[in-house]
């Protein structure tokens, strides 16, 4: 036998003993790969995860029904309490969610956690104390703007109140009154809503967003900067017909006003349009319309002239659904829904839409008065319900709409089709007027589609700055103002106070509602439109199309409807368009011949602020 040195001997022991160190990393490794989730477990838990919201964003919805339709300090108290534990159940799951995160997961599967990142608009952060108070401030911000009243006339006036002073009245110290008065509602909302927005964007940050505002934008199947370039890309594509309007309308408020109220130049002043927010300008048709021009068609006059009332309103948008071949509405909508103002309580008069167990229960929800403001709202809002019933069979990630902006564009694409025809045909008219009174017609529509394109883009603008601290408490206001000049050519009727907070007169800003959906709705619904006409085989102009009683294109809108978000939503677009971009050019295409018009009118004016 060979003698081995102590030398030999000792190299030896070393060789061994690192075999056994790499055969102990080796067995490590095993047992950490057999604890690793497996893409069973993933698609087991995000499913369970589903089930969960589902059950908890019924139970809230409840509430939150409830409360909108009852506001007192009790219900407001439910209501937080309900949303806080739906916050916590979110961030507890988005936590849980993290131990998945490297695993190749189908994409179906991928996107549902996607989804469950953004399970709220909201997202609070991984700490108790926080979370109660992110829902405490969502639930007062919501009342402060319900409950909100003026001091005018002698009497305290509801939104509903100044918001008639400014769609009819003309003497513009009394606009600015109402106007001013309403703002003052939001002065308190400031601190509250800053320290809301710090909450977020902890919770934001912790599910891996930068703030809360990219967050939002990734809630459209691309990258949030990419989205930004679109919206901004649409924007550019509509805005020459928006300036063209901009031009006429100021113009004739100045004919109108004089120049001490509305000079030839620069921008509009917002108490003079109309609308509380300026972002409709319908109700100052009467000061802008086309002279010379056929009146064409009173829809307010014609509904008081028929004895309608807001059932009946409602059942004429029922029946044109169900002409598209929708099933009619349930019995529980009409037992369940509120159609008019109580005048025993507060209650939220914005329009809304609900589906309360997320399969048959729907309703809406709206202070309906007999105008045409509220005849098309009335369709827009019944749009929603029938798309909430469409993708009631879809999973509980995907019972929503393909993006938010679909959803919007439903009941306004129907809408496009109440045209003279079909008022003549439902016997609300009875002469259809003639092609002289297309130019009255687009104005009349376009002062309320073309002139809300930009307001509905800088809301949320405002908010990407405010989320992403470009904008903080100080400059809120002032950023605000200076995004509605630039995008609408709007500015306050008077010198803002140090302590105003504008933003917040706007139900979407303490009701939390991205605002984006609104810019998208108001293209797609043309692009929508456009479709449906091209289905229908309509070869005469865009805007006298009706798709009234065609079944054919029912069926192809109901089979997108029913998609839900079950497909990202370019899949959505091409099934029932044939196209998988958003695109500008029918918003276009339908006011062809108004801008020929408006450039005609607007040659001798200095155009743009």
């Amino acid at each position: 036998m060979k003698n081995i040195t102590n030398k030999t001997l000792i190299k030896s022991l070393a060789i061994s003993c690192s075999m056994l160190a790499l055969l102990g990393a080796c067995e490590q490794k095993k047992a950490v790969e057999s604890t690793k989730p497996t893409v069973a477990e993933a698609t087991a838990f995000i499913e369970d995860a589903g089930k969960q919201l589902f059950d908890a964003g019924v139970h809230l919805g409840q509430l939150e029904w409830v409360n909108a339709n009852f506001i007192t300090s009790d219900t407001n108290a439910l209501v937080a309490s309900a949303d806080e534990e739906f916050l916590l159940l979110s961030v507890s799951l988005a936590n849980q969610a993290k131990k998945y995160q490297g695993l190749m997961l189908p994409a179906d599967v991928a996107r549902k956690f996607e989804i469950l990142k953004q399970a709220n608009v909201l997202p609070a952060p991984n700490n108790a104390d926080k979370t109660a108070r992110l829902a405490v401030i969502k639930a007062d911000l919501n009342a402060t703007y319900s409950t909100g009243k003026v001091d005018m006339d002698g009497m305290q006036k509801s939104l509903g109140g100044v918001s008639d002073i400014i769609a009819s009245d003309r003497v513009p110290e009394r606009l600015l009154e109402a106007w001013d008065g309403w703002r003052k509602i939001s002065k308190p909302m400031k601190d509250d809503f800053a320290e809301m927005v710090a909450i977020a964007n902890e919770g934001a940050r912790e599910l891996g967003y930068t703030d809360v505002g990219a967050m939002w934008r990734s809630g459209y199947d691309m990258d949030p900067d990419d989205f930004a370039k679109s919206a901004d890309k649409l924007w550019g594509q509509v805005k020459p017909l928006y300036d063209a309007l901009h031009c006429h309308v100021r113009s004739k408020l100045s004919d109108h006003y004089g120049d001490r109220v509305v000079g030839d130049e620069g921008a509009i002043p917002a108490h003079l349009l109309g609308n509380m927010w300026a972002q409709s300008w319908s109700n100052i048709y009467p000061l802008v319309k086309p002279e010379g021009s056929d009146a064409g068609v009173d829809i307010t006059s014609a509904l008081k002239k028929n004895d309608y009332d807001a059932i009946k309103m409602v059942k004429t948008g029922e029946d044109f659904f169900s002409s598209l071949g929708f099933d009619p509405l349930p019995d529980t909508f009409w037992d369940r829904s509120l159609f008019v103002k109580p005048k025993d309580r507060e209650v939220t008069c914005h329009a809304s839409a609900w589906n309360l167990d997320n399969k048959d229960d729907i309703r809406i929800k709206m202070c309906t008065k007999v105008n045409e403001e509220d005849f098309i709202t009335v369709h827009h809002e019944l749009g929603h319900n029938y798309y909430q019933r469409a993708y009631k069979n879809q999973n509980a990630f995907h019972i929503t709409g393909a993006h938010d902006g679909f959803h919007e564009a439903i009941g306004d694409m129907v809408a496009l089709s109440i045209t003279p025809d079909y008022l003549k045909t439902i016997g609300l008219i009875d002469e259809v007027p003639s092609a002289d009174a297309d130019i009255a017609l687009l104005m009349q529509r376009a002062l309320d589609k073309v002139a809300f394109l930009p307001f509905g883009l800088m809301v949320d603008k405002w908010r990407w700055q405010v989320f992403s601290s470009e904008l903080t408490p100080d400059t809120y206001n002032s950023g605000w103002w200076a995004l509605r000049e630039e995008y609408q050519g709007i500015k306050p009727g008077n010198e803002r106070p140090a302590d105003a907070f504008d933003p917040g007169a706007k139900y979407h800003i303490p009701g939390n509602t991205p605002y984006m959906r609104y810019f998208l709705a108001h293209v797609l619904q043309f692009q929508f439109h456009q479709a449906a006409c091209q289905q229908a085989g309509w070869e005469g102009p865009l805007h006298r199309c009706s798709v009234y009683g065609n079944k054919d294109v029912g069926a192809r809108l109901n089979a997108m409807l029913e998609m839900g978000a079950s497909k990202p939503w370019p899949d959505a677009l091409e099934a029932f368009t044939g196209t998988r971009d958003m695109d500008g050019s029918a918003v276009v295409a339908y006011f062809e011949p108004l801008k020929v018009w408006l450039d005609e009118q607007n040659k001798d004016r200095s155009c743009g602020w």
